[in-house]
């Protein structure tokens, strides 16, 4: 909500630096978002009064207007503008004239008609948002004078108001807050209304949703245009004028944050009654909208129709026009909860519910009529009835609340003395009704219903002191490091070695379909599932993988590199159990290079890759078979099973995948060796290394890990690599080397890091090896 400097300044003391105001309230936990400065500065900028208008012979959309600056010479204007009528006084920039938004006024011809200034909307002077039409000025203003004089310097206040402080929603409630703030005294208060209620001549059927309504009839009143001041001060904080007696209920609405409403009493038939809206019930609002309401719609009618509905808008059939004379003049009190279902539900929010809605002073509801009712008779020149037609009762205050001075200390951190606490409540507008030297009582106003435990007593003695004069205290405590820090330090370390692999994280739901893809067997069922997606408890994070991986390949992915972390439900007694899961199918490389027409496609060795590069150790796999796999592979650590590798079959999958899908999942709970740990630095070889090749058929069901094995096996430690570099295999080595034989290739690395090796060491080393290959495998070496 938008407040005025000036406006506030009417009702309590104000930092003479407007940031000072807004750092006091933010401060305090009202947060100001935005400061602007609104009024007139510009030179060459005056009232001028419109007295003549004719087309623009070359422009349908352009009118020229004859204007008369005071000066006594007219001067000839093209206009654009469609919201004036000859008589209005507007603005006037004259040559010379620079505007806030930067434009420069001279003497300018526009479609060959000679313009001698320009004629401003409220948006080109600074002074609103309207950039609709002219800013049309009261006809109390005087011709030729700068437009400075009606709209003096004003800084603006946006101001985030929570739900919860509907009290602060007016420029009284504001300065009462910076009142309470700043320990000053409020400069003036609402003056009590003083006429005698009269409980006839409304009824209300809905007491629940409107448990008070008054009405007071005004008598020949005069509808017109809004004397300057008002204009200005409404304007100022973003409300248009419409008419002297709608401005000054806006205006008192902004004052004092109790909306009210007047009625045509001559359009009303009969007594009014506040009920419940027919169903489809058609109500057409001030807003020039035809609405059907619903049952439980709170609405003003008369003995034929709703006239308005509660708290949300009038009327445009009893609205005030021009012509009306007699007026009837509500202000209520509707149940909040009420507003905001009819707001939402009609998608009609107003500046009225935006405040019923959040909760208005029941004590202000009396004191606003007044003050409606006596500016109307000092603008309008109405004649107020000597009597308030009401129904209902007012809300009660809310209960008292009792707060225990050592509570607020211990709450607060700092010792605060009790005359202190005492000193900022009241200042709030709380008042005591029982006292002890430990603990007191406070009488809680209507307008802070906010206030319902000792806790929110204790926020606002925190606010008012200054938590800025609250010392911070280090509360922090060195813990050792627990089993679930491990298993997080864990998780987050694979999560960043999968990402540098080049894989993506993907979450998908402990629960699964009906239907669920593969390695969804023996799942436990829900007994009471939410829907047909979430029916059972996964038994595997592949299921929801490949959900995923169908989805992608729907949208046109070219490559699929997944993996999950996460928790599944192992049959048949849903024993909880940390996995990982891999998924990879497509493009080797994401993108295309240039250079390469074929980058090759994922395979069983880019998952191996995956997911060894997060386990330090070396893994085992093992061939094997499941229902799902068309290859699949047993993963071991140190001869522990921890999980499943292999290629997907084609029956597993419900969408035609052109190439392999390969995917693997291993257990996280099982004791594996170094699970997480970070890399270590190993410092480059200094000395030079020596390569010595081997090559040799072996039978063609042996595994490159069992040669690995053997050629580790009780050597020295400078045997630094052995890489594979060679196979041959299939019909032709059968044919040359006999059958279900196969020829390999390997590399071996030989560097020690604090000498030069001899030739003569490595080529023994060497023969050990190649030694132990026909001894334990039955190698046939080839020379």
């Amino acid at each position: 909500m938008k407040f005025s400097i000036n406006w506030l300044r009417e009702f309590v003391g104000l930092p003479k630096n407007p940031e000072e105001t807004a750092d006091l309230l933010t401060r305090a936990g009202v947060e100001t978002e935005n400061i602007e400065t609104r009024g007139s500065k510009i030179d060459n900028v005056i009232v001028s009064q419109i007295t003549a208008s004719s087309r623009h012979p070359n422009a349908d959309r352009l009118t020229v207007c004859e204007v008369d600056d005071g000066s006594g010479t007219k001067r000839q204007i093209v206009c654009g503008a469609k919201n004036y009528k000859v008589g209005d006084k507007v603005a006037l920039a004259l040559p010379g004239a620079k505007l806030p938004n930067g434009l420069e006024i001279r003497k300018s011809k526009l479609r060959g008609v000679e313009s001698e200034g320009m004629l401003c909307s409220p948006i080109e002077l600074g002074l609103g948002e309207d950039a609709s039409g002219l800013l049309i000025l009261s006809p109390e203003a005087k011709i030729g004078v700068p437009i400075s004089d009606l709209f003096p310097s004003d800084t603006i206040l946006d101001v985030e108001i929570t739900p919860n402080r509907g009290d602060l929603l007016s420029h009284f409630g504001l300065a009462r807050e910076i009142a309470a703030l700043t320990r000053k005294k409020l400069k003036s208060m609402p003056p009590e209304s003083k006429v005698p209620i009269r409980k006839t001549g409304v009824t209300i059927t809905s007491t629940r949703e409107c448990p008070f309504f008054s009405l007071r009839r005004i008598d020949q009143v005069t509808v017109g245009p809004s004397p300057q001041w008002l204009r200005a001060k409404i304007e100022s904080v973003g409300i248009r004028s419409i008419s002297n007696i709608v401005d000054i209920s806006n205006f008192v609405m902004l004052e004092l944050g109790q909306p009210t409403h007047a009625f045509d009493a001559d359009k009303l038939k009969g007594a009014i009654n506040v009920r419940f809206a027919r169903d489809g019930e058609k109500f057409l609002a001030l807003d020039g909208k035809t609405y059907s309401l619903k049952p439980d719609n709170c609405v003003v009618a008369d003995e034929e129709r709703a006239v308005g509905i509660g708290g949300v808008m009038g009327g445009e059939e009893t609205g005030v026009t021009d012509s009306t004379k007699n007026i009837l003049l509500e202000a209520a009190y509707f149940l909040p909860a009420s507003i905001r279902h009819t707001a939402r539900e009609l998608n009609l929010p107003s500046d009225a519910s935006y405040r019923f809605e959040r909760g208005v002073d029941p004590g202000m509801i009396f004191r606003a009529s007044a003050r409606v009712t006596e500016l109307i008779r000092e603008i309008a020149g109405g004649t107020p009835a000597k009597e308030i037609q009401a129904a209902g009762k007012l809300p009660a205050n809310p209960p008292d609340v009792s707060l225990s001075y050592e509570k607020c200390d211990r709450v607060v951190g700092v010792a605060i003395k009790p005359k202190t606490v005492d000193g900022i409540l009241t200042g709030f507008g709380l008042s005591k009704s029982k006292r002890t030297s430990k603990s007191a009582n406070w009488k809680i106003p209507g307008y802070r219903r906010d206030l319902q435990r000792d806790v929110d007593l204790i926020e606002e003695v925190v606010r008012a002191y200054g938590a800025d004069k609250i010392p911070g205290t280090d509360r922090s405590r060195v813990m050792p490091s627990s089993a679930a820090d491990r298993s997080h330090d864990i998780e987050s370390t694979l999560r960043e070695r999968l990402v540098a692999h080049g894989l993506s994280e993907v979450r998908t739901s402990k629960l699964i379909p009906r239907n669920a893809p593969a390695f969804s067997e023996n799942a436990i069922v829900l007994q009471n599932p939410l829907s047909e997606d979430h029916v059972a408890l996964r038994p595997s994070l592949l299921s929801g993988l490949l959900g995923v991986f169908e989805r992608n390949l729907r949208a046109g992915a070219e490559r699929v590199a997944l993996f999950e972390l996460g928790r599944v439900f192992a049959p048949p007694d849903v024993r909880e159990e940390r996995r990982a899961g891999f998924l990879v199918w497509g493009k080797r490389v994401s993108d295309p290079h240039w250079r390469a027409a074929d980058q090759g496609r994922l395979d069983f060795f880019d998952l191996k890759g995956a997911v060894e590069s997060v386990f330090p150790d070396k893994l085992s796999f093992q061939r094997s078979t499941h229902p799902s796999l068309s290859m699949a592979a047993e993963i071991y650590d140190n001869n522990q099973l921890i999980g499943i590798a292999g290629q997907l079959s084609t029956l597993s999958l419900k969408i035609d995948a052109p190439g392999g899908v390969f995917v693997a999942e291993l257990s996280l709970d099982l004791p594996i060796k170094g699970l997480g740990s970070r890399a270590t630095f190993r410092e480059f070889g200094k000395f030079p290394a020596i390569i010595r090749d081997i090559a040799m058929i072996v039978s063609e069901e042996l595994t490159h890990e069992k040669i690995l094995k053997v050629i580790f096996h009780e050597n020295p430690s400078w045997l630094e690599r052995v890489e594979f570099f060679d196979q041959f295999v299939g019909e032709e080595a059968a044919r040359r080397f006999g059958p279900k034989k196969k020829s390999l290739a390997y590399r071996l690395t030989y560097r020690d890091r604090s000498r030069t090796l001899t030739s003569e060491e490595v080529t023994a080393a060497h023969a050990r090896i190649r030694e132990r290959l026909q001894r334990e495998l039955g190698a046939e070496l080839r020379e």
